[in-house]
Parts: structure tokens; C-alpha cells; sequence
């Protein structure tokens, strides 16, 4: 079947997810509060019918968080026609292509498209969203992903994406939401609700056969974030190996250093986020966490076909004043010096070109979205699903790492990033010589082959 009327999928969907009421049709207002000092804390009563980037409330090291709470890595990408305009074009519109985006038109990725463009399935010149349709088909064991409070339609949003691009749908056996505390958290919407469905929706996409586990932390403190990544990591330990997914970063400080034994759980594999901004982020400078920055997918501007693949200008990355340089990292001592250097590796994350994700709000059921989203969250969940993948499911992040840095300079591996720039002043440079730097790490991953 390659098309089913809108409103009969929601209804398809409710019963193949045993979810307590459908999906609900498509939202006709968003909520939106900024406050006096600039923080997006709600997304309110109605976007800007402009193009426009924003990042969410949870994003921000505000005030009195520093060194004490984790906060998102991810940003919402706003059409030109604006979200209430897609959306009402998304409801209007008589069918909906399995496998294509919700809307045709835009360069927005879709999984078959990452896919796509990284390998993971049948080449298609341009990798065309509006085009291709085949999804990544791998995936074993486990993937942990690990979030800051409750994602209430978590299940109901990974169906109706599943559904939408072909994907296979979650079930009791492939899909499982724990509470790391034993308690349901609190929710926050539009902010850690987003980072979980973008995680979740994205690792799948790379990785449709894996388990997916949902490991809420009580709140984005670091000491309930902990509780969580410990949690996760005993779960994906006892499946018998994967990997712990770390959408989130917070910035440097010397007691960090402290927190390594949670990443050192035996057959797991631990991931994080390079960070949105200028600068180094805490966990992905860990020597035991592969961190993962971001690149921008440039498509043509009508035809939507990739032209090239450069280094993305706000992604994360540079020298940790905390940790020395881990050995992997030793063929590259003459750009980092003694200390360790991020990012390690880098996948698409401009919000310009961001991914269509599906959301339902938990502060009000009527208000499902189809959104596009970027940032360095997105790189981490796909490249969790990715090294998932691959199946070599390593014993630690060290292994992982280790094998990432035997493959700089292999083009069978990695798309070396020769374009773009990043970092503090846009000091930066992606390089073509040598093979490794601030923005992009060794450069993108080219299907499963040295992760």
C-alpha cells in the first residue's frame, strides 16, 4: 500500500499501538513565551510565520545551572510558512506517501535520505527526501536512550513516525520506558520531551531492528542524570551489549573528572552530544564517551539533491582543560597536544536541514506536530543507531574509539569534512589535511564499515 488517507492512518495507528485514545489530528496553535532575558521557556500562542531558528527553554545553561544541570542539544527549524501553515498543509493534503516526508517540497531529511546519504542503503544520486524511500534495515541488541524527565506519548510518536516512513513499529518486545529512580518524573514539554522523541525517532531510523529503552532521569540534574546513565547501562549490559545514548552536555568543570566510572560499564558503548555552540561540553569530552559533532547537509535549492557535506558553523568542539589526551588520540598529539580533543566523529545537525520528527505535547493531547529539528542531539541518536549497526558491539567506548581513529583517512569509513568552519570566533577550520579536526573530528560515517 503506498498511500492511506490522513486521518485513517491516526486510526491504524491507534490500534496497531494499543495507545488509550488516537493520535489526534494535527495542531491549529502552538503556545510560545519568551522571557525578559531572552530564554525561549515555551513555545507559544502561535510561531512567527517566518523562517527561524530557536532553541528550546532546556537548552540553555542559565544562571545558577551552571555545573550543577544537563541541558538539550538540540533546535527547532521553523519554515518559512511557518509550523501552523505546514501543518495545516500536512492535514489538508489527501494522502500520505509511506516513506516519503509529510510534505513534499522541502530538503528536510528523512531516514530514507540519511540513510542515503551515509550508506546505510541503496545509493541514489542527490539522496532526494522528496525521492528515496529505503530506510536503513539493521539493528541488534540495545540502544539507552537517556533523557531528563517524562516523555508521556513516547511510544504513540515513535508509532506514527514508524508508520510514516516505513519503519517497524514499536512493541512490548522492541520498545521499554524506565523510570531510573523507580518513579515517574515530572514532564517538560517542548523541551526534554523533544530531545526524547528526536532521539528515539532518529536512533531507530539507523538502527530498526534494535531494542529501544527510554531511561528517564527524576530531573536534568547531574546527580539524577547519573542515576540514569547508570541505570541504562546495567540494562544494555544485561541484553548482552549496545549502546548508552547521551543527547545532552553541560559545560565544563574540573569536578567532571569525577563521574567517570559510570561510562566504564562493560559491553557498553557510551555517545554524546559536542554541544551547539562554540566550546567543549561535558559528557562528550569524556575519554570514555565518543562524542559526536555536527555537519551541514548543503542541498540545491529547488532540485533539494545533496551537493556537499561541511562542517556545521555552530557545532561544538576543541580541547578539554580537564582530561589528558587518551592514547587513541595519539596520532593526532600535534593538533591537540596533551589533552583530549573533541569532536571524535560528526553527522549532520544544521537545523537548516534538520529531520522531520512527529510530537504530541504532554500538556495538551491535541496538539501533535510534524517538526524539524537539528543540533547535535540528532547527530548522536543516529550515530548511536549507526555504530548499533555496525554490530561489533565492543566491549567500551575506548575499543569503539579506537577503532574510529585506525579508520582516519580510510574514505571506505569516513567522509573527510574539507569545507566549513566552527568553534569561538569561527576560529576553526574543517580540513582536508591532515584528517582530523576541531569541527568534524576524523569527518561523517560512510556505512558500518571502522565503528
Amino acid at each position: 500500500m503506498k498511500s492511506i488517507k490522513i486521518l485513517s492512518l491516526f486510526t491504524l495507528i491507534a490500534a496497531l499501538s494499543g495507545m488509550s485514545q488516537p493520535v489526534s489530528a494535527f495542531m491549529n496553535r502552538a503556545r510560545t513565551s519568551i522571557s525578559a532575558n531572552g530564554y525561549l521557556v515555551d513555545l507559544g500562542p502561535v510561531f512567527s510565520e517566518t523562517e527561524q531558528e530557536i532553541t528550546p527553554h532546556s537548552g540553555f545553561d542559565r544562571p545558577g545551572d551552571k555545573n550543577l544541570k544537563a541541558h538539550t542539544q538540540f533546535k527547532f527549524m521553523i519554515p518559512a510558512i511557518g509550523i501552523d501553515k505546514l501543518n495545516t498543509a500536512i492535514r489538508s493534503s489527501p494522502y500520505m506517501p509511506i516513506g516519503l516526508p509529510p510534505i513534499s517540497g522541502f530538503g528536510y531529511e528523512t531516514p530514507a535520505s540519511l540513510a542515503c546519504v551515509y550508506n546505510l542503503a541503496t545509493p541514489s544520486p542527490g539522496c532526494n527526501p522528496n525521492i528515496v524511500t529505503t530506510p536503513a534495515t539493521g539493528g541488534s541488541k540495545v540502544i539507552a536512550i537517556v533523557v531528563a524527565y517524562h516523555y508521556r506519548f513516547a511510544k504513540d510518536d515513535l508509532t506514527a513516525f514508524s508508520t510514516q516512513f516505513g519503519l517497524p513499529l514499536p512493541t512490548a518486545t522492541n520498545f521499554q520506558v524506565v523510570y531510573a529512580n523507580g518513579l515517574r518524573p515530572s514532564t517538560d514539554p517542548w523541551g526534554w520531551e523533544v530531545e526524547a522523541a528526536l532521539d528515539l525517532q532518529w536512533a531507530h531510523a539507523m538502527a530498526p531492528n534494535a531494542k529501544l529503552i527510554l531511561v528517564e532521569a527524576a530531573s536534568a540534574s547531574w546527580t539524577h542524570i547519573m542515576i540514569a546513565i547508570t541505570r541504562a547501562s546495567a540494562l544494555v549490559a544485561k541484553a548482552g551489549g549496545g549502546e548508552v545514548s547521551m543527547s545532552f552536555g553541560g559545560t565544563e568543570s574540573p569536578g567532571e573528572t569525577a563521574y567517570e566510572s559510570r561510562f566504564k560499564t562493560p559491553k557498553v558503548v557510551y555517545l554524546a552530544a559536542s554541544g551547539n555552540e562554540a566550546g567543549t561540553s561535558f559528557p562528550c569530552v569524556s575519554p570514555n564517551v565518543v562524542c559526536v559533532g555536527g555537519t551541514t547537509l548543503r542541498r540545491h535549492p529547488t532540485s533539494k539533491a545533496l551537493l556537499q557535506e561541511i562542517a556545521w558553523i555552530d557545532g561544538g568542539g576543541g580541547i578539554s582543560p580537564n582530561y589528558v589526551r587518551p592514547a587513541y588520540q595519539n596520532a593526532i598529539s600535534k593538533i591537540v597536544g596533551s589533552n583530549r580533543g573533541v569532536p571524535d566523529v560528526s553527522l549532520a545537525a544544521d537545523p537548516r536541514t534538520g529531520g522531520w520528527i512527529f510530537y504530541t505535547s504532554s500538556d495538551d493531547i491535541d496538539d501533535s506536530y510534524w517538526l524539524t529539528v537539528g543540533g547535535t542531539s540528532w547527530a548522536t541518536a543516529t550515530f548511536a543507531g549507526i555504530v548499533n549497526s555496525a554490530k561489533h558491539f565492543y566491549t567500551s567506548s575506548v575499543t569503539e574509539l579506537k577503532t574510529i581513529y585506525a579508520g582516519i583517512g580510510n574514505k571506505k569509513n569516513f567522509r573527510n569534512i574539507s569545507a566549513g568552519y566552527c568553534g569561538e570566533y569561527v576560529g576553526w577550520s574543517a580540513t582536508a589535511n591532515p584528517q582530523w579536526d576541531f569541527c568534524t573530528g576524523v569527518g561523517s560515517s560512510l556505512g558500518k564499515l571502522g565503528k
